[in-house]
């Protein structure tokens, strides 16, 4: 089962916007050295909108090859056209991931009917799990938990990543679900107050500066010390907060270059983060621990 601290990774580039391969090699490494328990290539966080499709799979495949099974690697596939989502999503099983992260569908605003078809669609072109992913906030489609629940009776479709923005809704999902249903907070904000309601890990934009205390939170949680869980998400909720004040990913992707780990480049429409937040953002990372 999927649990833990799974990190949404960025995915690296060079000042001329091309892949960094050797960043995202070292950055892989890290994660493993960390305690990270997942990694998402290719996500939403990880630029997936403005790759090609043969970007897209060349980073699902590099990532694959370099972790080499020591951990899950749940693929970003989703798009808006449920014809790309079943090829990406194809691409990714044919390289052999553990699961797929599929996004509902961006801009064009399905009905609940047709959620329920396109994923049921993803799900019936391959045979590898399929994890659900809602952010109404960014695709304006929000997938309900009623949708939800009739999409978990659906064999290889095992879980979601919840960022709806409402906790509670976690509750409902739970209420619904099967037991055996993976619960994923994707609000970091949010991650303690999801895990109470029953989600088992997060998919965390966050662990990409601060992948040992995510591990660490989430493994003091699971193993029933609240306590520690508690303290550490206070240290995390500054990061949690900050890494969002421009458009993700952009402040992830600039505090990583603070903490040379990858190099400036991200793809227009996005911009790297603007010179006013920047000086606050470096001081929670050493605040953190992330910078010296």
């Amino acid at each position: 089962m999927l649990s833990g601290s799974i990190v949404a990774l960025v995915t690296p580039m060079c000042a001329s916007g091309d892949v960094d391969w050797e960043a995202l090699d070292a950055l892989i490494d890290w994660h493993l050295d960390s305690g990270t328990h997942g990694i998402v290539p290719v996500g939403t966080t990880g630029e997936s909108a403005t790759l090609t499709v043969t970007e897209h799979l060349e980073v699902v495949a590099r990532t694959v090859d370099r972790v080499a099974g020591r951990l899950p690697v749940i693929a970003g596939t989703g798009a808006n056209a449920t014809a790309e989502a079943i090829e990406l999503t194809r691409g990714a099983a044919d390289a052999g991931v553990d699961a797929c992260l599929s996004v509902t569908p961006y801009y064009n605003r399905p009905t609940q009917e047709g959620l329920f078809r396109h994923y049921l669609a993803i799900a019936a072109a391959v045979d590898i799990p399929i994890v659900l992913y809602n952010v109404p906030p960014r695709t304006a489609c929000d997938m309900t938990a009623d949708t939800v629940a009739r999409l978990a009776g659906v064999d290889n479709i095992i879980g979601i990543k919840e960022a709806c923005g409402d906790s509670a809704r976690v509750s409902e999902i739970r209420a619904l679900c099967p037991d055996d249903f993976v619960i994923l907070s994707g609000e970091d904000a949010q991650n303690l107050d999801m895990l109470r309601r029953g989600a088992v890990g997060a998919i965390s934009v966050t662990a990409n500066v601060l992948p040992e205390m995510m591990a660490e939170f989430l493994n003091a949680y699971l193993a029933g010390d609240e306590q520690q869980a508690e303290r550490l998400d206070v240290q995390l909720q500054p990061i949690h907060e900050i890494l969002f004040v421009e458009s993700s990913p952009s402040p992830t992707k600039w505090a990583l270059r603070e903490m040379g780990r990858i190099d400036t480049g991200i793809r227009l429409p996005l911009l790297p983060l603007s010179e006013g937040p920047q000086a606050e953002l470096r001081a929670r990372l050493q605040r953190a621990g992330a910078l010296s």
